[in-house]
């Protein structure tokens, strides 16, 4: 019992030291079994290693272990725990160097740099800005190399160490990331999304081979052209990544980042003797998407408003040439009346592709207001009234429905109106508006 240690580690401590919120705290116990751990109070919870929710905090408590590869994948590990694994051996199986520093339980300053535990000299690489990993387990586990590629979207003043590049890309090379469970990669993905620069991520993923793999659709973007008169980053990846970046900088949702992501797959099964327009490819995205969510399994809301943007991006920029009919159908093809919300959702993410273009970071996109309120005039339409006066002149049916839709145009009619804002065109495809 008087070798039972508690130390800080990982996450917390790194944040600390770098001056960030610490959110979460992890926790290892050294010198513990998991007789001793329920004794003191604690309650067993890991199904995979012993962990153990605190009595008093329910924090989560870990006991030390080591891990030894015995197959492909992230689940391919022997787990072994015991009082005499050492708070060293523990650190030596994470991932990164600066997330495998320990400090004692009571530790609250970064100032107190002498009680800290830190064998693999990760304030070091915090100090030089360096992702790299701790030992050559780190082969082991196919998913760090997604967490890499995500800490690298978070600290974006990070670099990756040359030997930990090589490594993932040896790792790639063996086949590791296709070993990896669909909701592995989304949960690392959608993470990645959410941080500062998330075009990181995918650089990283990019560098080492591993995009190509994992998100071919995405990976083919590099090096197809666009027409630099509405593009003049003229490459389709840069421009992928820019919208996507945007969305961070307007601090989208998910929904939103996941939607840029993915609104630009077709092009990179544009026929080559076409190029570099486009014609089409809203629709070739939007099949393309729908594939990427089957195969990671992405939640419903992030697919819909990918499938909706990916095939009416085109039409929302060009939103400023239609007239109120057309409006409508557009409001309708979006699902816009019954799912006003995520048709603000889709028009944020419109405005991040228009934004994310060299040289247009600033510009105004007029269209998600004009567009915005067009929908407002729509859904302030009292139906009701209108159906029950279409019923009375003896119609019905989809007849009820069109006179419901008259009424709506013109209310978008009568709103067009007002004063507009001249738009910003960003026409990908010659395909007709509406």
């Amino acid at each position: 019992m008087s070798e039972f240690k508690v130390y800080k580690v990982g996450g917390a401590v790194r944040d600390q030291l770098l001056g960030l919120p610490v959110n979460d705290t992890d926790w290892v116990v050294v010198g513990a079994t998991p007789e001793q751990m329920t004794a003191r109070g604690f309650v067993p919870v890991g199904r995979d290693f012993p962990v153990f929710l605190h009595p008093k905090t329910h924090e989560e408590y870990a006991l030390a272990r080591t891990e030894r590869k015995n197959g492909m994948g992230y689940r391919g590990f022997v787990v072994h725990t015991a009082a005499d694994v050492t708070l060293e051996e523990d650190l030596a199986r994470r991932d990164l160097t600066i997330n495998s520093i320990a400090a004692p339980a009571d530790w609250k300053s970064a100032s107190e740099l002498k009680d800290l535990v830190d064998p693999y000299n990760g304030q070091q690489d915090l100090k030089d800005r360096v992702l790299r990993h701790v030992t050559d387990a780190f082969r082991e586990d196919p998913v760090r190399i997604l967490r890499l590629a995500r800490f690298a979207a978070r600290f974006t003043d990070f670099s990756v160490a040359p030997e930990t590049m090589a490594l993932m890309r040896e790792m790639v090379e063996a086949g590791e990331v296709d070993s990896l469970v669909p909701e592995r990669v989304w949960q690392e993905i959608s993470r990645g999304l959410m941080e500062a620069q998330p075009s990181r991520m995918f650089s990283i993923l990019r560098d080492c081979g591993a995009l190509a793999r994992l998100l071919p659709e995405l990976n083919k973007l590099w090096g197809v052209p666009q027409r630099a008169e509405y593009h003049p980053e003229v490459d389709t990846g840069v421009h992928a990544m820019m919208v996507l970046d945007m969305s961070a900088r307007l601090q989208a949702p998910l929904t939103v980042r996941f939607a840029c992501l993915c609104h630009d797959f077709g092009k990179g099964t544009t026929p080559a003797d076409v190029l570099p327009r486009h014609i089409g490819h809203e629709q070739r995205s939007a099949r393309l998407l729908l594939q990427v969510c089957d195969r990671w399994r992405v939640p419903n809301d992030c697919k819909e408003l990918a499938e909706v943007v990916a095939r009416e991006h085109g039409n929302t920029h060009r939103s400023n040439e239609l007239n109120a009919a057309a409006l409508l159908r557009l409001l309708e093809r979006c699902d816009a009346i019954r799912k006003p919300e995520r048709f603000e959702e889709a028009l944020l993410a419109c405005e991040c592709d228009a934004r994310g273009r060299l040289g247009f970071e600033e510009a105004p996109y007029p269209q998600r207001q004009r567009l915005s309120r067009a929908l407002n005039a729509a859904l302030a339409v009292e139906t009701a009234p209108v159906a029950q006066a279409a019923a009375q002149r003896g119609l019905k049916g989809k007849a009820i429905g069109d006179a419901v839709s008259q009424a709506r145009e013109q209310a978008v009619a009568l709103q067009l109106q007002q004063p507009q804002v001249t738009a910003t065109h960003c026409p990908d495809s010659a395909a007709p508006a509406a």
